[in-house]
């Protein structure tokens, strides 16, 4: 355990590529952050930004209106407030907002501008800012005003902080000198891809390769154990670092806030997640913990290095929409639960969902996207490009006419997998598409979807045309013959329910049993019950708004009920006649699974 991060700090030699680049922007002088917290107990921080003019007689400014990973504008400039801006010699300037997120400054001649705001920090997610009296989260998008047409000039950050904080953590690299709470990024990128701790968290670190990784844990209160996190996380890097081949960082900071709130955010040799204190207590829920753990970390290769064309260089101002998510986060998806189980962390079973518990597992997966009507509606590469408006933005008929492109993708992933596996007779993966995409794509640039395909039947060694066509831009139900053929699996035969169903599901509100969504083609869909109806009974008898679950055991599919219900305070009876619940999609292990189906299974597993 390390109390402080600074005694315990590295910093890669001044020679080295990262640091040469580094001052090389330098000599066009940074921009420069300090940031306050004179009362943190009322949610602010305060920020000076030193810009410099370059003796222009005006300077444009912007904050993002979104941030990367999180594909929806968010109007971070919201929680912005008393901007200001002076001259060197203290001589106010006029400051004029020329747009929603964008700020003018008439700089009068001189080299340097001091922009002053305060920022609001009272969203507790990844990815927006916190501030509170016992620490702080600061996000880049949400905190750090810049120039518009300059996001490649340096930035460096100091840190003001309260008398009994003591450490800060991020994935910047330490500005030279050595100063506590001092960090240098080489452009602005990077200052938004590098979210910020402070306060007094719990600090376990471990090395990889000789690189420094650090687990950062805010609120343990005691119960969460940071020592098996920590031990546990070091056997995933491990194991990715054997998929890959190298790490592509020089150190990695997992900043996890035991907030009981939940959610991951990627970035570039960091993430931030938020957890519950209790993820470890119990064997589901810390296997939840480690898989998002899990599916971030696999992030530092594929989304911030091996990423869709459309994802960079980044737009903060506008959407950045791709049809390649799929990919993205869906692939993300997929490996995260398997390279626990290749790390020896869960077990087949857990993995594949064949016992009695499936959550997060692939049967989950399929299950979840097999039972959604949207499945018919919306394809994957839609879903990717449409998640600027719909993924990000749920409502009551979402489950109709959308599908989760991290649920798809994952199962696209596996059934790719699969697919190039039999194609190459087990000589080649999915891994191997992975690794030669990051080769050729993880530059500047990014991939293009014909490209990344491309890659993918090169690898394979002939076409995928129909199975892309087929599993990504249609929305023709999934194909699982081959997959399940090559591992020896099958789906279990489960028998046809006999619990009776309305399609529906139901919130509770003030005691009253609310609709909150209405399935397609559901009984309660053909008879025309609305979302927010108030269901107060079944036939003559009033059901309870806890109850309806065991009021419907009384049913069998088939059966012609009438519901009574209110819409808007009008007492109204809807007929229909109950459905049979959908049956579950679960893996099984043939018990005929030949010696070489079992070999497959092995190999991928392993």
């Amino acid at each position: 355990m390390v109390e402080n991060h600074h005694t315990a700090r590295r910093r890669p030699p001044l020679g080295s590529i990262v640091w040469r680049e580094a001052h090389k922007r330098l000599a066009r002088r940074p921009v420069g952050y300090t940031v306050r917290f004179p009362a943190p107990q009322t949610h602010y921080a305060e920020v000076e930004a030193l810009l410099p003019t370059g003796g222009a007689p005006s300077l444009d400014t912007f904050l993002p209106v979104w941030t990367p990973g999180s594909y929806l504008v968010r109007e971070f400039a919201r929680n912005i407030e008393g901007v200001t801006a002076a001259n060197p010699s203290g001589t106010g300037l006029t400051v004029t907002a020329t747009r929603k997120n964008r700020w003018r400054i008439e700089t009068g001649g001189a080299s340097d501008v001091l922009l002053r705001y305060r920022v609001y920090c009272h969203e507790l997610s990844v990815r927006t800012n916190w501030v509170e009296e016992g620490f702080a989260l600061l996000n880049g998008a949400p905190t750090f005003i810049t120039l518009v047409e300059d996001v490649r000039r340096p930035c460096e950050v100091r840190l003001e902080l309260p008398a009994a904080w003591k450490t800060t953590m991020t994935g910047m690299s330490e500005a030279p000198g050595g100063a506590p709470h001092h960090y240098l990024a080489p452009d602005y990128d990077t200052l938004v891809d590098s979210p910020i701790l402070a306060g007094n968290p719990a600090v376990y670190g471990f090395e990889v390769d000789g690189i420094p990784h650090f687990l950062v844990n805010e609120g343990e209160g005691g119960v969460f154990d940071g020592k098996r996190a920590a031990a546990d996380l070091e056997k995933i890097v491990r194991t990715y670092r054997g998929l890959w081949g190298s790490l592509p960082y020089r150190k990695y900071v997992f900043l996890n806030l035991i907030t009981e709130t939940n959610g991951g955010l990627e970035h570039n040799n960091s993430v931030c997640m938020m957890a519950s204190r209790w993820a470890t207590s119990t064997r589901p829920s810390y296997l939840g913990w480690l898989d998002l753990a899990s599916h971030e970390f696999f992030h530092v290769w594929n989304v911030k290095r091996l990423r869709p064309a459309e994802l960079g260089p980044f737009d903060y101002e506008n959407e950045n929409p791709t049809h390649s998510l799929w990919i993205a986060e869906g692939f993300t998806d997929y490996y995260s639960f398997l390279t626990m189980r290749r790390a020896g962390l869960n077990s087949a079973a857990e993995y594949l969902g064949t016992g009695d518990s499936v959550s997060r597992s692939l049967s989950e997966k399929i299950n979840e996207l097999q039972t959604a009507p949207g499945r018919l509606v919306q394809s994957a590469e839609m879903a990717s490009f449409h998640a600027w408006i719909k993924h990000y933005r749920p409502h009551e008929n979402s489950g109709n006419i959308s599908i989760s492109y991290y649920t798809k993708g994952a199962i696209v992933g596996w059934l790719l997998d699969a697919r190039i596996r039999r194609m190459t007779n087990g000589a080649k993966s999915l891994d191997d598409l992975m690794r030669l995409a990051f080769s050729r794509y993880s530059g500047e640039r990014g991939y293009t979807p014909a490209e990344f395909r491309a890659a993918a039947a090169e690898v394979a060694g002939g076409s995928l045309d129909d199975f892309f066509r087929h599993a990504v831009d249609s929305t023709e139900e999934l194909d699982y013959k081959d997959a399940l053929d090559w591992f020896g699996l099958g789906f279990r035969n489960n028998p046809v329910s006999t619990r009776a169903t309305l399609g529906v599901e139901t919130r509770i509100d003030n005691g009253r049993l609310l609709v909150r969504t209405i399935l397609r083609s559901s009984p309660a869909w053909q008879s025309g019950l609305n979302v927010d109806d108030e269901i107060i009974g079944i036939g003559d008898y009033r059901v309870r708004a806890d109850q309806l679950s065991k009021r419907l055991e009384n049913y069998c599919p088939g059966d012609a009920v009438t519901l009574q219900i209110a819409r808007r305070e009008r007492l109204m009876q809807v007929e229909l006649t109950l459905s049979a619940e959908a049956s579950a999609w679960q893996l099984e292990v043939l018990p005929t699974a030949t010696v070489e189906q079992k070999a497959h299974l092995q190999t991928w597993l392993s």
